[in-house]
């Protein structure tokens, strides 16, 4: 029997052709970390996240757009920090006024590191894509605009973000 592995260049497979990348092997899944801003569940591809953390010690970037609430050193490179609230035009938290600022969620774009601040942190997802939608009409406009789609869930909408439009645009006013 032999043990040599099968490859194709498009990706990772075993001696018996399984694709080793897939998360859910012969079914059309795909997985999200979910987060919340002000209740409302949001999801990215689980494989453009880099990290989760806790923000500490946020660096202010003078003359910055409004949606960059500053910079954080994470393992000695220099991350810039999104406020996921104000990209989207909501109320900014009360509880930024004490220190606490929540959540961070970093992914990678054009070689650079981007930290989305989010209220609270939900769970990893698998959803099929067959219920994966386009934006609904009834969607804000500014979310549209960084949404690829929407997932209707038991109890929640759950919206899709697309991190190239969400960074693309940042201080595109």
């Amino acid at each position: 029997m032999s043990s040599e592995v099968a490859s194709t260049g498009t990706g990772l497979q075993s001696a018996d052709s399984h694709d080793l990348t897939a998360t859910h092997p012969g079914e059309d899944l795909e997985d999200f970390v979910t987060f919340f801003v002000s209740d409302q569940m949001f999801g990215i591809p689980v494989l453009k996240v880099q990290d989760i953390l806790t923000p500490d010690k946020i660096a202010s970037i003078p003359l910055a757009p409004p949606e960059v609430k500053g910079s954080i050193n994470l393992r000695g490179r220099i991350v810039t920090v999104i406020d996921v609230r104000v990209r989207l035009g909501l109320m900014t938290s009360s509880s930024s006024g004490n220190g606490s600022v929540g959540m961070g969620v970093t992914v990678e774009h054009e070689s650079d590191l981007y930290t989305f601040l989010v209220d609270r942190i939900g769970d990893v997802i698998g959803l099929s894509t067959d219920l994966f939608e386009k934006n609904p009409g009834t969607l804000d406009p500014t979310w549209r605009e960084v949404s690829t789609g929407v997932y209707r869930l038991e109890d929640k909408l759950m919206v899709v973000l697309d991190i190239d439009r969400m960074l693309d645009m940042v201080g595109g006013n």
